[in-house]
């Protein structure tokens, strides 16, 4: 478990995917997620990587949302990227930044990283607004990066936060 300010983080477990399949559902959520359904998108974020670690974020004693690690191992590019998504009644109020940055600490302080990443939609404002807030600056877009929802590629922004950075 990992603790923020104002939320915990807890493993995610398989009684969690409905939470999170309704929250992957929500517009505000949704918009943001590749083809597929809510359901899909549960199922491959709940599968089981060895590479890939998922918290469930508990707020105010309710599911909140998720937030996902994974770890590039080799030691000539250790570093590792974060993902995470919220329900929109648990979106602006500083839950997502308070959970990155749990999660980052950890990654830096506890697993030994100096570099995390995050790749948010170019024009995800909000996301990356959070994202600075932890210490996260723009590295680059990223091109035609991913697939939305409308079937079209879009542009990434790839986001990096070095060791002695985060805030």
């Amino acid at each position: 478990m990992l603790r923020g300010e104002r939320v915990m983080l807890r493993p995610v477990g398989d009684g969690d995917r409905d939470a999170l399949a309704a929250i992957l559902a929500e517009e505000s959520v949704a918009r943001w997620w590749s083809p597929g359904t809510p359901e899909e998108h549960a199922d491959a974020w709940l599968e089981d990587d060895p590479d890939t670690t998922v918290w469930v974020i508990e707020a105010d004693g309710a599911v909140a949302g998720s937030i996902s690690a994974w770890e590039q191992a080799d030691p000539d590019y250790r570093h590792a990227g974060i993902d995470v998504f919220l329900s929109a009644a648990h979106q602006g109020r500083g839950l997502g930044t308070d959970a990155i940055r749990a999660v980052a600490r950890h990654l830096l302080r506890d697993r030994g990283h100096h570099r995390l990443t995050i790749d948010p939609s170019a024009t995800n404002a909000r996301a990356i607004a959070a994202y600075r807030r932890v210490g996260f600056r723009e590295v680059g877009v990223l091109r035609s990066y991913e697939r939305g929802r409308d079937g079209t590629f879009h542009d990434g922004l790839l986001m990096d936060l070095l060791e002695g950075e985060l805030t």
